[in-house]
């Protein structure tokens, strides 16, 4: 049986399998094939292959040079199903996103600069550009650092991230409905996207305080709701039929009641996130900024752009600048900090 090359890491609060593009097949239902037999999907345990058995930790980054004269590298993730047999392409992962500098100079598609090395990542998910930037003293990357995220125990080395470009990564702006608020299966909602489309709605609309533990919220009825409620902004939101889909996102906002900025609670689509993901941190630290939407009421307000997001496991720190001048707002910049940590590098052999 023949393998293929593979690192695995943890970026962020995810966990996936990175490879280079020329490793795998170039025809996307072949590729897309293979993945789904590496990770041992479809599965509820992945028992025959390397996923965790969980969304968080059932995903691929596939990296190679980048043509793009304002990039390194482009960087293609990919939402694999666990029970099902699904690859998805429409959506980007802030987390997975950690590694990809590190993946890049272990691969040696750019070299190490040191201190501050940066890798320039086209994401191919929406055509936007990040910029990651991380230590790599005496040539190799540095896993080890004191910096703590929530959500991960320990700590590792710290990767920044600044983006650029990420507003309306689906194609359809920053407000993709065209309005700062709809009314959706009878619940107020703003549809967001700064990076990941996101449905933001009063988690008292749906009888819950915003506190509810991942396990608390693992409800049949209430997946009933959060599905329903993101099919249909999905529609409005020009996604189309989004059943098959990790996207959108729908993140249920309260007061902060650990100190934060806003709390959260996010579905993936419907499984309870067990913290938040990056970009999905960014839409909705984007959206509670922008005056009468969804949240803006509930939020405490930031002294600066920074956004403390409160989540199931703790915090997430984001940085969002809004141009006010403009009509919708325009999104300057956006920026968050994460760690990645190499977990194992050689090669995986498929079911």
């Amino acid at each position: 049986m023949s393998g293929v090359p593979c690192l695995l890491m943890r970026g962020g609060t995810s966990k996936g399998a990175y490879f280079l593009a020329e490793d795998l097949p170039a025809e996307a239902a072949s590729r897309d094939e293979l993945l789904l037999r590496i990770m041992g999907s479809p599965d509820p345990r992945q028992i025959d292959g390397i996923g965790g058995a969980h969304p968080l930790t059932s995903k691929v980054a596939v990296v190679s040079p980048s043509a793009a004269p304002d990039a390194d590298v482009d960087y293609l993730f990919l939402q694999l199903g666990v029970g099902e047999a699904t690859v998805s392409d429409r959506q980007n992962c802030g987390n997975l996103l950690a590694g990809v500098g590190p993946f890049a100079v272990e691969r040696g598609l750019v070299p190490a600069g040191g201190e501050r090395t940066a890798v320039r990542i086209r994401m191919l998910n929406s055509g936007s550009t990040a910029v990651a930037r991380f230590a790599t003293p005496g040539g190799a990357v540095e896993y080890r650092g004191g910096t703590a995220i929530a959500g991960v125990p320990g700590t590792a080395a710290p990767v920044v991230l600044d983006f650029a470009g990420t507003a309306g990564s689906s194609g359809h702006g920053l407000l993709p409905t065209g309005h700062l608020v709809d009314t959706v299966d009878g619940v107020e909602v703003t549809c967001v996207d700064n990076g990941m489309p996101v449905v933001v709605a009063r988690a008292a609309d749906f009888g819950l305080t915003g506190r509810e533990t991942p396990e608390q919220l693992k409800d049949e009825a209430l997946r009933a709701r959060i599905q329903s409620l993101r099919l249909a902004a999905a529609g409005l939101m020009g996604l189309g039929d989004v059943r098959d889909s990790s996207v959108p996102k729908t993140t249920l906002v309260a007061p902060p009641s650990d100190g934060g900025t806003i709390g959260t609670r996010t579905f993936i689509p419907l499984e309870p996130h067990t913290s938040i993901g990056v970009l999905g941190a960014v839409s909705v630290a984007t959206a509670i900024l922008l005056d009468r939407a969804v949240g803006h009421d509930l939020a405490k307000p930031p002294s600066s752009s920074r956004v403390d997001v409160e989540h199931p496991t703790g915090h997430l720190q984001v940085e969002v600048e809004l141009d006010a001048s403009t009509s919708p707002p325009r999104v300057r910049r956006s920026g968050v900090v994460r760690t990645a940590r190499k977990l194992f590098d050689g090669i995986v052999f498929p079911r």
